[in-house]
């Protein structure tokens, strides 16, 4: 049903994050769903659906079940769209929900990547996690291989086409700490200047060390139900009123701009169709935000400013504390932590609530939330909202 909300997220959980040693992924993700039930005032015999996040290691199988103790679920599975996931896992939810197959469903991501012995820059490294078999291989021996890489070259060919600059990029980092200085939950609270920010060592240039997301140990889960039985529970809902999905395919194809236009425009374009709103009733975007460029690509392609005009647009620092467009106000990944697209889920479910204290928001009736998977090759986008409609 156009503009009426598709269900309501009742319940959220999330660990403390960071360089947290000795747990397994399923040991985050216990602790998380049990936070989420308390928040929800909700029993484990409540939960009939479980959806899990696929991590990396892919450690989290549905096994996972058994190993958290639910029992007699109507929906299981594990998903994976990379960074986009959350989005889809939300979509989903709510359209089992709609459909009857289940009235409960608990929605959760966790990892454990970090170790003593095994700091950030490894986590994501190595052939374990990038096969370079076959023609995957012609691009390593180049020496293109890992996300960090494929990133920068996006953002080489914006800054080549556009003129944007490295000082765009630092502004939207230096406002995201700020906001993390706000958040309990935040890894990164140490105060970064734009002079902090050029002086970081370079990781691919254009991008520098805080450019690019932190590594994190930890979980987040969500409770999803329906709007009706939200009503009855302990928190205020958070209403789902538009959801969407995009994957472009390869980023490399040259009949689109490669690199520069991203799956936001079009799953964007949707979700605000079926919310009945437009981006001037956004409050606050939380945004996937792997690297500072993502940010700024994706506010363009959901048509904040138009194509190429990303740099300029950020560079009043309107996405930090007091700006006109609020964006990441937990920090992000950046400077919040890292737990893919559950991470600005999790503060948009903060800010619909009206519960972000010292950071929250002046106006969050309606939040936007983005994921991106891949290397900007999957979008998904989330419009939540305190209202059932738009």
């Amino acid at each position: 049903m156009p503009n009426q909300a598709k269900g309501a997220i009742v319940g959220l959980g999330v660990t403390p994050m960071g360089k947290i040693y000795g747990r397994r992924s399923v040991d985050f993700a216990a602790e998380a769903i049990a936070l989420a039930l308390e928040d929800a005032g909700l029993q484990k015999s409540d939960i009939d659906g479980l959806l899990i996040n696929a991590n990396i290691p892919n450690d989290m199988d549905p096994r996972t079940q058994m190993t958290l103790g639910f029992e007699n679920l109507n929906l299981i599975n594990v998903m994976s769209a990379y960074g986009s996931t959350a989005g889809g896992m939300m979509q989903y939810a709510c359209m089992a929900i709609r459909e009857g197959l289940a009235k409960t469903i608990v929605l959760v991501y966790a990892d454990a990547p970090l170790s003593p012995s095994r700091g950030a820059g490894q986590s994501y490294a190595g052939p374990h996690r990038y096969p370079l078999g076959g023609m995957t291989g012609l691009k390593a021996a180049y020496g293109e291989f890992g996300a960090n890489v494929g990133y920068a070259l996006a953002a080489q060919r914006h800054m080549h086409l556009y003129g944007t600059t490295e000082d765009h990029l630092g502004i939207i980092a230096v406002g995201q700490r700020k906001w993390a200085q706000l958040s309990p939950w935040a890894q990164m609270k140490a105060l970064m200047t734009m002079e902090d920010h050029h002086n970081s060592r370079w990781i691919a240039e254009p991008l520098r060390l805080f450019d690019c997301c932190l590594v994190s140990n930890g979980a987040v889960a969500l409770i999803v139900t329906s709007v009706d039985r939200a009503k009855d529970l302990k928190q205020p809902p958070v209403h789902v009123l538009g959801y969407a999905q995009c994957a472009p395919g390869d980023n490399l194809d040259t009949s689109r701009h490669p690199a520069v236009e991203t799956g936001a425009k079009r799953s964007g374009e949707v979700a605000f169709r079926m919310a009945g709103i437009t981006r001037d009733d956004i409050g606050t975007c939380q945004l996937y935000d792997c690297y500072t460029y993502t940010v700024l690509v994706t506010l363009e392609d959901y048509g904040f400013c138009k194509k190429g005009e990303g740099g300029p647009f950020v560079a009043d620092g309107k996405l930090g504390p007091g700006g006109s467009l609020p964006t990441n106000t937990g920090g992000g990944q950046l400077s919040g932590y890292y737990m893919w697209a559950f991470t600005p889920l999790s503060e948009a479910v903060v800010q619909a609530r009206g519960q972000g204290g010292a950071r929250q928001v002046p106006n969050s009736d309606f939040v936007l939330v983005s994921g991106n998977g891949g290397i900007l090759n999957f979008h998904s986008t989330l419009i939540l909202s305190r209202h059932t409609s738009g």
